[in-house]
């Protein structure tokens, strides 16, 4: 009877998918330990550096930038981010990106100091923003706006 040989796998990458809400723009974040080499941080298939305007591009490197000051740079390093964001403006595109990623580097690395350190910046981090506009009202001309009375 022959011998049967045991089949070797491979360890598992650790991934990580989380989701930010920002408005209608919905940001889905995967995070990877990388073992050698630098990570790269992508939005849309784009490095993250290359975005514009400056503002974006500073609202989107945060929790990066965060994490960095709390774990060091050789931690970070090591994180493959890729992010796939739709719907919304510019600005609620990078609130979900921000809010997708935090919560990616916060859940890979199982990190209570850094979860500590994105909640006294800023809540929105790891906590997603639920208000949405409030719709128009009919004979009116907005949601809370009325037309003028005139008395005369």
């Amino acid at each position: 009877m022959p011998v049967k040989k045991k089949k070797t796998t491979k360890p598992k990458e650790k991934i990580v998918v989380t989701k930010g809400k920002k408005k209608t723009a919905i940001a889905r974040a995967r995070v990877k330990i990388v073992k050698s080499g630098n990570g790269s941080y992508r939005i849309n298939k784009k490095p993250a550096a290359l975005l514009e305007p400056e503002l974006v591009k500073n609202e989107v490197l945060t929790p990066v930038w965060i994490a960095m000051d709390v774990l060091g740079d050789d931690i970070i390093k090591k994180l493959d981010i890729d992010v796939n964001v739709s719907g919304g403006g510019i600005m609620g595109q990078a609130e979900a990106v921000k809010a997708a990623v935090a919560k990616g580097i916060v859940a890979i690395t199982e990190s209570e100091e850094l979860r500590k350190a994105y909640l006294n910046y800023d809540r929105s981090l790891l906590v997603d923003d639920v208000r949405r506009k409030e719709p128009k009202k009919f004979l009116h001309r907005g949601a809370r706006a009325r037309f003028q009375k005139s008395y005369r």
